[in-house]
């Protein structure tokens, strides 16, 4: 849990960073001029500023959003939560949605998996939530481990992949469009899940570029922080990048919007 002394505080760097930009003395190296981070890794190499497009992900943690801003600020994409396991919809889901929409932000919606209900079970239920509609990115399939104390099984690496195939090939064939796996260090190299061939990968890696900490394996997505500052956002949030420049992003923009 954040304190209030906390929350109040990055409040008000978000609201900073709202007014001017981002950027000025002490910026944390390697993050976009227009975005902050609470706590910034020590970058090198390949850092999350040399991209050229970078988005958020959010859910009902982040409340209310002012997207007119964060899209005037340079939030190029945006990654909505719509559902958890089979049972569970995000109360500021259609707000958010709307809201990016809006903007002018593209956006896409996605599912956070529970290992308590079958794939196809779970797949009904973003289906039953989130909107098939033009203009909006592949859905996505976010699977890690959770900590949850309703539903604690980490099933077999075997059983894990047969399942998000299930979840993948239901909500792919409904909306259109391939959906997308966001996953975490641990969880890919436990579950071996790069053996899912054919899909792309949105990556967690914040504390080194996706390329080494995942082995070189390809990735269209890069989650780099999970205590990034925002305009428009209040307090935390997660920032992404995506893997190619300004023209390849219009192209994979064009090739997949549904």
């Amino acid at each position: 849990m954040i304190s209030f002394a906390r929350r109040a505080a990055l409040c008000l760097l978000a609201l900073a960073l709202a007014a001017c930009g981002g950027g000025g003395g002490g910026h944390p190296y390697g993050i976009p001029d227009q975005f902050g981070d609470a706590d910034p890794y020590p970058w090198r190499g390949r850092v999350p500023a040399h991209y050229a497009v970078h988005g958020v992900d959010v859910s009902r943690y982040q409340g209310d959003i002012d997207w007119g801003r964060a899209a005037a600020s340079g939030v190029r994409f945006a990654f909505i939560k719509a559902t958890e396991g089979g049972d569970i919809a995000d109360p500021q889901f259609y707000a958010h949605w709307s809201g990016a929409r809006a903007a002018g932000i593209p956006r896409g919606a996605y599912h956070f998996y529970y290992f308590c209900r079958t794939g196809a079970e779970q797949a009904a239920w973003f289906i039953q939530n989130a909107p098939r509609e033009a203009g909006a990115l592949p859905p996505v399939l976010d699977m890690e481990w959770t900590r949850s104390r309703n539903c604690p099984q980490r099933p077999d690496s075997e059983t894990v992949r047969a399942e998000a195939a299930s979840f993948l090939a239901i909500v792919s064939a409904y909306y259109g469009r391939r959906a997308i796996i966001y996953t975490t260090v641990d969880f890919f190299e436990e579950n071996q899940m790069w053996r899912l061939s054919g899909y792309e990968f949105w990556l967690r890696s914040v504390a080194g570029h996706p390329r080494d900490v995942y082995d070189g394996h390809h990735w269209t997505f890069w989650q780099y922080t999970g205590t990034g500052l925002a305009p428009g956002v209040r307090g935390e949030v997660d920032l992404n990048a995506f893997a190619g420049s300004e023209s390849e992003w219009q192209g994979w923009l064009a090739a997949r919007l549904q």
